[in-house]
């Protein structure tokens, strides 16, 4: 039997904003498996190993432990809160229990790493087991989500510049906090609160003509007084023309790592840990012969 959630209204914004205006079905969700119709939400099972506010449901559908990381069969995240002051006896939060038997928690689910949450009163018989064994790499990933952290923001090599065989091109990125860093954020869940700052460590050109560039920073911008040196910091010399590539032009890939270093801050501080990811941004570029003439 299904059962509706009674959700308050910025909970079924939040819902929407995470499955779009009108979800269809998912199996899996908050206190069980959910039906969404149009901003209308239905829910099936509870916590696992609770009896709560539906029934048919199978606890497999259910958040696992109550609180911690999604798993691929289960893409929910919930933790629970006991509500204090707990309730009066007439709301229908108890689910015709009277007060004393169970009690009333706020839930609180994400789905997958999205940053919006759902929440709603949840009667259960026992406390939820491992309530607070929240997943700080969960929570880190989250914060991370939030950041949009971007491909490389190219400054050289462009696509409206004139470059040359045999003559040193020199490369370098724009800095801001989305396509470089450093570039920080906070989630929380369940009391535990974890603190991540991701910043580029390296990036990788692959130039089009096979050659391959790993330079450890932004890169140096060239400036005139430089001549015809060799960047001091990510540079490359093309020893072909772009005249056979599509369109006369080598494609330029620039691929960032993220490293991205997180910490707890509230709840079971003092661990702490490390993640990494990909960016990647492209320009084609026309590399020519010199002309010289007599």
């Amino acid at each position: 039997m299904l059962t509706r959630t009674r959700t308050a209204a910025a909970a079924i914004v939040a819902l929407a904003a995470v499955f779009g205006s009108a979800p269809t079905a998912f199996a899996d969700g908050p206190g069980g498996g959910v039906v969404c119709g149009d901003y209308i939400c239905e829910v099936e099972a509870d916590a696992p190993g609770q009896t709560g506010s539906g029934t048919g449901g199978s606890a497999g559908n259910a958040p696992q432990g109550g609180g911690g990381s999604s798993t691929d069969s289960n893409p929910w995240t919930c933790t629970y809160e006991l509500l204090s002051p707990q309730p009066p006896a007439a709301s229908l939060d108890w689910e015709g229990h009277p007060p004393g038997d169970g009690a009333v928690y706020q839930q609180t689910c994400h789905y997958l790493h999205s940053p919006n949450s759902i929440e709603r009163n949840q009667w259960l018989a026992d406390p939820p087991p491992a309530a607070t064994a929240v997943d700080p790499a969960v929570l880190a990933q989250r914060a991370v989500d939030t950041m949009k952290l971007a491909g490389p923001d190219i400054a050289s090599p462009r696509a409206a510049g004139k470059y040359l065989v045999g003559m040193p091109m020199w490369m370098w990125v724009n800095q801001s906090a989305t396509t470089f860093g450093p570039n920080t954020a906070s989630a929380s869940a369940g009391g535990v609160s974890v603190r991540a700052t991701a910043k580029v460590s390296k990036i990788v050109w692959q130039m089009g003509d096979g050659g391959v560039v790993a330079c450890a920073g932004p890169g140096t911008p060239y400036t005139v007084a430089a001549g015809n040196t060799n960047s001091p910091t990510c540079g490359h010399t093309y020893t072909h023309t772009s005249a056979g590539q599509t369109g006369g032009r080598y494609r330029v890939t620039a691929t960032s790592t993220w490293t991205i270093d997180w910490r707890i801050t509230a709840g079971a501080a003092g661990q702490a840990g490390q993640l990494t990811q990909t960016r990647r941004s492209q320009v084609a570029i026309p590399v020519a012969e010199l002309q010289v003439l007599n």
